[in-house]
């Protein structure tokens, strides 16, 4: 089995922010394993362009490993509980090099984490904050949970989810990149099917939007287009179209914050 994925993104500073602090990276690569994809999505935050000089670093650092390190980590010999704790080392030299930089400069900025790589009919993720990754099948399921103050109470039974939409402290993060002494990422892994589409994107490109509607405009819209692998140009430039198509329906709503999101749809062919 050969897998093969189609991917694009797009991100948009919003309606009302000058400097748009999220940053983020999809690619796409032949390794000794196969076709393997990689998305990061980091939301950042600080005064004048702290944050995005956050995201951004932390972006870079984690594009580089893709490029470099995971060929070598490949060819040594894969396995998910290296890979959790590579991520993790990353995540925390990322943090430091963020607090120190912030120290020098004498201001607070910080950053979300949202990683995932797919890997022979595996998808593995490193999250920290409140991005999100969906997959969209037959249905649609949210992979990762936000590590925000409400979602926790949330989850505790203290508040409604209506109640957390309203609340003054839903964007409060337990944790991100540059803030804490270190920080302790979830690890998430899981298969993932012929025609799956994963939804990689910021809390901006999700508030306006129910589920029923992400789904409608990030999968049900392929419904019928041709998904071969001799098409993926066309495909992917037509996926790029529908996430601008949907970020100006989400700034029409009066979404204020940064919008970013990125997609891959991944395809099998049977050898």
């Amino acid at each position: 089995m050969r897998w093969h994925y189609t991917v694009a993104a797009h991100t948009d500073a919003g309606t009302t922010k000058e400097i748009n602090q999220d940053s983020l990276t999809v690619k796409v690569a032949n390794t000794i394993c196969g076709e393997a994809a990689f998305a990061v999505m980091c939301d950042g935050m600080g005064g004048l362009e702290q944050g995005e000089v956050a995201s951004t670093t932390v972006v870079r650092a984690y594009e580089q490993w893709f490029l470099k390190e995971l060929p070598r980590l490949l060819a040594k010999g894969f396995s998910e509980e290296i890979l959790e704790q590579v991520w993790y080392q990353l995540a925390n030299d990322c943090n430091t090099k963020i607090m120190d930089y912030s120290k020098g400069q004498q201001a607070a900025m910080g950053t979300t984490l949202t990683a995932m790589l797919l890997l022979e009919g595996r998808y593995y993720i490193s999250h920290v904050g409140d991005c999100r990754v969906y997959v969209m099948g037959n249905g649609m399921e949210q992979l990762t949970s936000d590590q925000t103050y409400v979602a926790r109470e949330v989850a505790l039974g203290h508040m409604t989810p209506e109640q957390a939409q309203t609340d003054a402290r839903r964007n409060v993060l337990l944790q991100c990149i540059g803030t804490v002494s270190s920080v302790k990422p979830d690890f998430l892994m899981g298969d993932f099917y012929d025609d799956d589409t994963f939804l990689v994107c910021s809390d901006g490109f999700r508030h306006k939007l129910t589920e029923v509607e992400l789904y409608d405009y990030c999968h049900t819209a392929f419904d019928g287009m041709e998904w071969y692998v001799e098409n993926r140009l066309n495909n992917s430039h037509f996926m790029n179209g529908r996430l601008r198509y949907v970020m100006e329906n989400i700034k029409a709503r009066g979404e204020r914050d940064n919008i970013s999101a990125i997609l891959l749809k991944a395809t099998n062919a049977i050898e």
